[in-house]
């Protein structure tokens, strides 16, 4: 987004249903040609955002602005932006032709016109042959292809995309996403997607908002937001993470020095941010950053293993810290780790580098 005017902005929005307030006077800029993720749980206010932007709702206050221009006061049929649903609403008496035609016919597109966009679009979907199926024909990926198809026909300058993978299974959830990642950059539309899934945010997102409470919690690339979360919430929201309370012992050249609350352990951190000594805060690792044995130069904690969970790729331990809190690891299984040492009572060492100690201020 830097250096560039965004395609959308959005400015102090605020929503209310009676004593709820949905949107918060939320700020957001969206650039052209980024596929920007809303990440949130229920209640976050996400798709309240996406409803607001597409016209369906009307805010108590704020401005919606896409290339400059205010469009609050546009109905939704007058807006250059385009919803795809949660449910595809493909019309069932219609072709998959005729579906992605209908927008463009509504729009003035002659016959001619929209066959040849219709054409374009189910090739670029790879369902070129299957045009005059009609939904009950076709798989459900292929139904998310022909509402994908359709929203994007008469070229948004915006496309909406409210949960479009949720009712897919997993295998083809993960190759549909692949999909709409594609079909994104080859078109070079603006899309906004709303998902409460994290690893879709992480692999799909060119920037990803985290949602809370009708605000951002945090907006920036998905490694920004996953390495380097500003707070507990997002760290926590988006992916597992360990938290273990901490003080200020010290400042380093690139960071602190922190004294665990817990352990009385001490361990370093890379961190931008200049705290008093004394000062409360939380230490926060992945369990993925985690290593089992010490290593020079290194962070580590000694514990008990509780529990081992096979999880395919690696196995998740729950390790006993000696003041009685259980953090956990997730060490890959491509190491070779013998099955006896990892077993429920055995003592280890876990180690983790400074630059993968997150500091939060919040204690």
């Amino acid at each position: 987004m830097a250096g560039s005017s965004p395609l959308l902005r959005v400015e102090g929005l605020t929503v209310r249903f009676d004593a709820v307030t949905a949107l918060d006077a939320l700020d957001l800029e969206v650039g052209a040609g980024e596929l920007f993720v809303l990440l949130g749980g229920s209640g976050s206010g996400k798709t309240t955002l996406l409803r607001a932007i597409a016209g369906f709702l009307r805010p108590d206050a704020g401005r919606i602005l896409l290339d400059g221009a205010d469009i609050g006061s546009l109905p939704p049929h007058r807006r250059p932006v385009n919803t795809m649903f949660q449910s595809y609403a493909l019309f069932p008496h219609m072709s998959a032709a005729g579906n992605i035609a209908f927008g463009l016919r509504r729009k003035g597109a002659s016959r001619r016109e929209a066959a040849a966009r219709v054409d374009e679009m189910l090739e670029l979907v790879q369902l070129s042959g299957l045009g005059a199926r009609r939904p009950h024909e076709l798989s459900g990926g292929q139904q998310q292809r022909v509402a994908l198809a359709r929203s994007l026909a008469p070229r948004p300058r915006l496309l909406l995309l409210d949960e479009p993978l949720s009712a897919l299974d997993r295998n083809l959830r993960e190759q549909t996403r692949q999909e709409l990642v594609r079909l994104q950059r080859a078109l070079g539309t603006t899309f906004i997607l709303v998902t409460h899934d994290q690893h879709e945010a992480l692999s799909a997102a060119s920037r990803i908002g985290v949602m809370q409470g009708g605000r951002l919690a945090q907006v920036g690339t998905p490694e920004a937001v996953y390495e380097r979360p500003r707070s507990r919430f997002v760290a926590e929201f988006l992916g597992a993470a360990n938290m273990l309370p901490a003080t200020v012992q010290a400042t380093t050249a690139d960071g602190l020095v922190l004294r665990l609350d817990g352990t009385g352990a001490c361990v370093a951190a890379v961190s931008r941010a200049t705290l008093p000594v004394g000062r409360s805060v939380t230490l926060a690792v992945r369990p993925e950053r985690l290593r089992l044995g010490a290593e020079e130069g290194t962070n580590r904690l000694d514990g008990t293993v509780v529990e081992a969970t096979y999880g395919g790729e690696s196995l998740v331990q729950a390790v006993r810290l000696a003041d009685g809190s259980v953090i956990r690891a997730a060490i890959p299984l491509s190491r070779g780790l013998d099955a006896q040492r990892l077993a429920s009572g055995s003592r280890i060492t876990l180690s983790w580098d400074k630059e993968a100690a997150i500091v939060l201020e919040e204690s």
